[in-house]
C-alpha cells in the first residue's frame, strides 16, 4: 500500500474510483478496509474517488507506542490530507472517525467541503463516561480478557437486536470478532471523546449531515441528535434496526444516505 509520512509516523492509503475525492475516516480499532466490504464500491459506483487509510495503531500504518489522544489522530488526518493534497475534501466519518471530522472542520475549515458524520456524538453522557473509565480501568490494570469474551460483548454493544436475535448472523459475527481481536494497539483506547464540543461546534461552517443508528449503544441517537442541533448547516437521518456497526448492519440505507448528501455538496 502507498503511504505518507505526517505527524512524525507513517500513514497507509488506499484509493478506489475516479471522480471528486471523498476520504474516509474509520472508527476506532478498525483498519481502512472496513470501508471496502459495502461503502467505497458504492461511492466508486456513484462516481466518486475514495481515500481510505489505517491510522495510528493500525497495521501496516505505524504504531507507536504510548496512550494516543484524539489531538493525535486530528493532526495525523490533517497531514494525510495535506500531503495527498486533497483538500477541501468530502469526509465521511464513523465513531471515533466522525470526532476528528468534526475536529477537523473546527479548526481548519479550508481543508473540510462537507462531513458525514456516521454514529457521533458531541459529549458522552454518564453511561458513556462509566464504560469509557471501566475500559480504560481495564486496560490499565493488565487483565487480558479472553478472546470468546470480547466477541460476546463486542456483539451486544455494537450491533442492533434484530442482529443479536438472528442466531445464523449473529453466529458469524462472533466468530468474526473473536478472530479479529487484538489487531489493534491498545494506545487508541486512550483516547479521551468525553470533552464536550457543543458549543465549538456552532462555529463549523462546512454542511454536514449525521447519520444515527437507532438501536446504537456507544453513541446513541440522542448524543448524535445533539451534534446535528449543534453544527448551524447540519441535517439529520435516523436508521432503524442497526446498531454502532449500522453501516454494515443497513448498507444499502447507509450508503444511500452517504451519497444523497454528498451529491448535494
Amino acid at each position: 500500500m502507498p503511504h505518507v509520512f505526517t505527524n512524525g509516523i507513517r500513514l497507509s492509503y488506499e484509493r478506489s474510483g475516479r471522480g471528486e475525492r471523498v476520504l474516509m475516516i474509520m472508527g476506532s480499532s478498525a483498519g481502512g478496509r472496513v470501508w471496502t466490504l459495502h461503502q467505497t464500491p458504492a461511492l466508486t459506483k456513484a462516481g466518486y474517488q475514495t481515500i481510505t487509510f489505517d491510522s495510528r495503531g493500525i497495521a501496516p500504518s505505524d504504531i507507536p507506542p504510548g496512550k494516543y489522544s484524539l489531538a493525535d489522530m486530528v493532526a495525523d488526518t490533517k497531514g494525510l490530507i495535506e500531503a495527498l493534497d486533497a483538500g477541501p475534501c468530502r469526509i465521511v466519518g464513523t465513531s471515533l472517525g466522525a470526532l476528528i471530522a468534526q475536529e477537523l472542520a473546527i479548526g481548519w475549515p479550508h481543508l473540510v467541503r462537507c462531513a458525514v458524520l456516521i454514529g457521533t456524538k458531541a459529549r458522552s453522557d454518564a453511561v458513556r463516561l462509566a464504560l469509557g473509565r471501566a475500559e480504560r480501568a481495564l486496560l490499565d490494570s493488565g487483565v487480558k480478557l479472553p478472546a470468546e469474551y470480547e466477541a460476546a460483548m463486542s456483539v451486544l454493544q455494537m450491533l442492533s437486536p434484530a442482529t443479536i436475535n438472528d442466531d445464523k448472523a449473529v453466529s458469524l459475527w462472533l466468530e468474526t470478532f473473536r478472530l479479529s481481536g487484538g489487531e489493534a494497539s491498545p494506545g487508541q483506547t486512550w483516547i479521551d471523546t468525553d470533552e464536550d464540543r457543543r458549543k465549538a461546534l456552532r462555529e463549523v461552517t462546512a454542511p454536514c449531515r449525521v447519520i444515527a443508528f437507532a438501536d446504537d449503544f456507544v453513541t446513541p441517537p440522542h448524543l448524535s441528535a445533539e451534534v446535528a442541533d449543534a453544527i448551524p448547516e447540519c441535517d439529520y437521518v435516523e436508521i432503524p434496526d442497526c446498531g454502532h456497526f449500522g453501516y454494515l448492519e443497513r448498507p444499502d440505507e447507509v450508503n444511500k444516505a452517504i451519497i444523497e448528501f454528498l451529491d448535494t455538496h
